[in-house]
């Protein structure tokens, strides 16, 4: 997935508002930016190496252009595990939770099996003092990533219902709702760019049902809960 950004400072640990911070165009066909909605194929002559495998362990190929050059991917120091799980039970997801930074503007998740705290973002560690932001894949032509998971790509609905429960790193959130965000709108939505305390935001691509790639990203919105961690 990725995010672009129109300032070039570097992030302050803070989430800053639409306007400052733009956009995290999730990509590739998690947004724009470049991993998301990659389409899962083996070895094919011509086409370049694949990119990284999926939860099932099939290869998956980046759309043109998504790739990070070297310089941004020893910037955005990623990690695919390292701060826990990131865990829906109602939808069976459960995941490794990595850490990465954004980097000159932009959010690219660097696997397709692991969801990502963006760690120079909102409030990462201090989660009651700010917004947390995790992103993740999605993938198209029967590849499964996280992101996949929390949507109905047929109707574009959510599979996360309100009131469910949602784990980043132990923490544990509530679902207030989940909404669809055209790509080009996203640098502008100020209520999800809002520094909110003990909010949890979950960026994803919003795959399509013909695999064409995705145009808008697929967000969810949840609440500090609390009644305490993860109990398992």
């Amino acid at each position: 997935m990725t995010a672009e950004r129109h300032d070039d400072a570097p992030g302050s640990g803070r989430s800053r508002r639409a306007g400052r911070l733009l956009p995290l165009l999730i990509a590739a066909s998690l947004a724009g930016a470049a991993l998301l909605g990659r389409s899962a194929l083996g070895p094919h002559p011509g086409r370049a190496a694949p990119a990284g495998v999926d939860m099932n362990g099939r290869p998956v190929q980046l759309d043109p252009g998504g790739g990070l050059a070297p310089q941004q991917r020893q910037q955005q120091d990623a990690k695919p595990e390292g701060a826990g799980r990131f865990v829906v039970p109602s939808v069976g997801l459960d995941v490794p939770l990595g850490t990465m930074n954004e980097v000159a503007g932009s959010v690219v998740p660097p696997g397709f099996a692991s969801a990502f705290l963006i760690v120079n973002l909102g409030a990462p560690t201090s989660p009651a003092t700010g917004t947390v932001y995790v992103a993740m894949h999605s993938l198209r032509w029967g590849a499964v990533g996280p992101g996949n998971y929390l949507f109905a790509p047929e109707t574009g609905t959510s599979k996360v219902a309100p009131g469910a429960a949602v784990f980043a790193g132990g923490v544990r959130y509530v679902v207030d709702g989940a909404t669809a965000v055209p790509k080009a709108e996203l640098p502008d939505a100020d209520a999800i760019w809002a520094d909110v305390p003990g909010r949890l935001v979950v960026l994803t691509c919003l795959e399509r049902p013909d695999n064409s790639p995705a145009v808008d990203n697929f967000v969810i919105v949840a609440h500090l809960d609390p009644s305490g961690a993860d109990p398992r």
